[in-house]
C-alpha cells in the first residue's frame, strides 16, 4: 500500500519539477513577470491596443471617451459606446494663459456627467493624433484616476484602418458619482520651474530634466509661435511630442526601445525627475504621458511658455544649446 501512494506522490513532484523547469508553473511565470515589468519600468497598462478595446467594448466597468473640439468628428463616426467630451470642458483660461486646468470642483461635474464613477477602465481617444486624449489622462492623473485610465493605440484613426465598426449614434447612459483625489505632484508652478531650471544646468548629475514638447523652430526661437519672447527655459532638451509616435497619420506610440534610446540621447536619465512644457500646456500633456509611460518621475507646467515669458525675471534662450 505503501509503494502505491509513494509512486503517483513522486510522479507529482516529477512533474512540477519539470513543469517549473520548463516555465510552465503558474507562481513562477506570474513572479517572472513581475520582475521583467519592474525592472523594464514601461507602465504598460497606459495603453490600450485597438485589438483589446474591441474584445472589451461591452464590458460594463470599461467607458471609452472620445475627446473633441466639437461634437462634428464624433457624429461623423465613433467607436460603439463611446461618449462625447468637448475640450472646453477640460480647459479654461487663467491670468491671460489659456488651456490651463479648471476647477477641481467642475472638472468632478465634468466626469460625472460622463458617468464615470470611482472604479472601472476609462479610455480614451481623440483629435490631434492622440493629443487631446493625453490631455484628458493628464487631467484624470491630477484628479488622481490615472491608474485607471489609458489611451487607445493608434487612437481611432487605427480602429477605422482596420475596418472595425463605428457608429454615428450617441448611446445613452447613467451619471455617476466621481470622487476627486487631487495629486499636486502632476503640476509645477512657475516659481519653483525657475528653480529646476537651474538645477538642471548643474552638473555633473542634476537629477532633473525640462522637456519642451514644442517643435524644435519654437524651441530655438526661429519662430516665435505667438510668444513676445521667443526661444526655451533654461536647461530644456527639444523633444517634439509627435516625435513619440510612428505618424500622424498612424499616431501609435513608437516601440518602448526607441522611445528610450530617444530619450536617453536627449539626455534624460533614469530616476531624472521630468518636468514637460510647451506654450500653453497642450503638447505637454503628451511629453507628461509618454514620460510617465517610459517610468520617469514626471510632472508639467501647465502655464508653460505663455505664462514663463510674463516675468522678466525668467531668461529665455535662443538656439539650439540648452543655456
Amino acid at each position: 500500500m505503501t509503494a502505491k501512494v509513494s509512486r503517483p506522490s513522486g510522479i507529482i513532484l516529477l512533474l512540477g519539477l519539470v513543469m517549473t523547469l520548463a516555465g510552465l508553473s503558474t507562481p513562477a511565470r506570474v513572479d517572472a513577470q513581475k520582475k521583467k515589468k519592474a525592472a523594464d519600468g514601461v507602465r504598460s497598462e497606459m495603453i490600450v491596443s485597438t485589438e483589446w478595446l474591441a474584445k472589451h467594448l461591452s464590458d460594463k466597468n470599461v467607458v471609452v471617451i472620445h475627446i473633441a473640439g466639437d461634437r462634428k468628428s464624433f457624429d461623423d463616426g465613433h467607436i460603439p459606446g463611446a461618449r462625447f467630451l468637448s475640450t472646453k470642458e477640460i480647459l479654461t483660461t487663467r491670468n491671460g494663459v489659456s488651456n490651463e486646468l479648471p476647477a477641481v470642483s467642475d472638472l468632478q461635474k465634468t466626469f460625472e456627467k460622463l458617468g464615470i464613477g470611482d472604479t472601472g477602465r476609462v479610455i480614451i481617444y481623440g483629435e490631434n493624433s492622440g493629443l487631446l486624449a493625453a490631455r484628458v489622462f493628464y487631467t484624470l492623473d491630477y484628479l488622481g484616476h490615472a491608474g485607471r485610465a489609458a489611451l487607445l493605440d493608434g487612437g481611432i484613426e487605427k480602429w477605422k484602418t482596420e475596418k472595425r465598426e463605428v457608429s454615428k449614434v450617441a448611446d445613452g447612459f447613467q451619471t455617476a458619482t466621481f470622487t476627486p483625489r487631487v495629486s499636486p505632484s502632476v503640476i509645477v508652478e512657475m516659481a519653483r520651474v525657475r528653480d529646476l531650471s537651474w538645477q538642471s544646468l548643474s552638473v555633473p548629475a542634476p537629477g532633473v530634466s525640462l522637456i519642451d514638447a514644442r517643435p524644435a523652430a519654437n524651441y530655438t526661437g526661429d519662430d516665435a509661435g505667438g510668444l513676445q519672447r521667443p526661444g526655451h527655459i533654461p536647461g530644456a532638451v527639444s523633444i517634439y511630442w509627435m516625435q513619440n509616435l510612428v505618424s500622424s497619420e498612424n499616431p501609435a506610440m513608437k516601440p518602448v526601445t526607441e522611445l528610450k534610446k530617444m530619450y536617453s540621447e536627449a539626455g534624460l536619465k533614469p530616476g531624472d525627475l521630468i518636468v514637460t512644457y510647451c506654450r500653453t500646456g497642450m503638447q505637454a500633456s503628451h511629453a507628461y504621458f509618454t514620460a510617465k509611460y517610459l517610468g520617469y518621475n514626471v510632472t508639467m507646467y501647465d502655464g508653460s511658455m505663455s505664462e514663463w515669458v510674463t516675468s522678466e525675471a525668467n531668461e529665455v534662450i535662443k538656439g539650439k544649446d540648452r543655456k
